[in-house]
């Protein structure tokens, strides 16, 4: 029997997952994500891709660059955007489970987790939705910034990190926030991590006083203090929270 033309709640769901995961001017039928996620639930990738486009249209983020996506879109779409949009836990957890499910498999098995080391009972439900939430966080912030480092530009992914503007362990409310994070490479991740670089709420690089003492280092220079006062490369999509960013200037930052 043929696909029924209607989504269904959960396929709308998984769509909204891969309009986060999907860098959104390099969607179209042809992307190997969309192509993976449309076969997965049985969709055309160029069904799949419409669905990701119809969700641009509700991204006021994008309206703001001027990028509308498509025009025409169904009242399941906007109730699937106001549920997630903001219960980043909820989207990360429930559209991976979907995914799971989709394949009749465990988000387990999904997540290729190593199932031997994983607690019993209440823990083991907490340590997988952590991890399924890094995951999903990960991929919503490299995607956002089209795989490339928010102050360098690298973009090789195995160098890039998904940084926490407000620390992981400082505020559990906002762990899987994409507004609570910025691409960075490994190198200027363990730095503002520990503060010794911070971005403004005007999207500034600041480079703390502590490099003074390694002037005459040329890593130094190249590294960190030829970026002081520069913009960093701002996403398509969730732009980094003026308020996350002044916690981590005023209480991260080392001065």
């Amino acid at each position: 029997m043929a696909k029924s033309n209607n989504w269904t709640r959960e396929e709308t769901i998984v769509a909204f997952n891969v309009y986060c995961k999907v860098p959104f001017k390099s969607s179209s039928k042809n992307n190997p994500t969309i192509i993976k996620y449309a076969n997965m639930i049985g969709r055309s990738p160029s069904a799949l891709n419409m669905k990701v486009g119809n969700f641009g249209r509700l991204d006021p983020e994008l309206k703001k660059q001027g990028i509308t996506g498509l025009v025409n879109g169904s009242k399941l779409e906007e109730e699937v955007w106001n549920e997630f949009n903001g219960n980043w836990d909820k989207l990360a957890f429930d559209s991976e489970k979907l995914i799971a499910e989709f394949q009749n498999k465990t988000i387990e098995q999904i997540e290729d987790f190593d199932i031997v080391d994983l607690p019993k009972g209440e823990e083991r439900e907490t340590v997988i939705k952590a991890r399924v939430n890094q995951n999903f966080f990960r991929s919503t912030i490299l995607s956002s910034y089209n795989l490339k480092c928010c102050i360098t530009g690298l973009s090789i992914p195995d160098f890039l990190v998904a940084s926490h503007i407000v620390p992981w362990a400082k505020d559990k409310d906002n762990r899987t926030n994409p507004n609570n994070g910025l691409c960075l490479n490994s190198i200027h991740d363990k730095a503002f991590d520990r503060g010794f670089i911070t971005v403004t709420p005007d999207y500034k690089i600041l480079v703390s006083n502590f490099f003074d003492d390694y002037s005459n280092e040329l890593a130094v220079n190249d590294f960190f203090k030829k970026y002081q006062n520069q913009t960093i490369i701002l996403p398509d999509r969730f732009l980094p929270s003026k308020e996350f960013l002044d916690f981590h200037y005023h209480e991260i930052f080392k001065k």
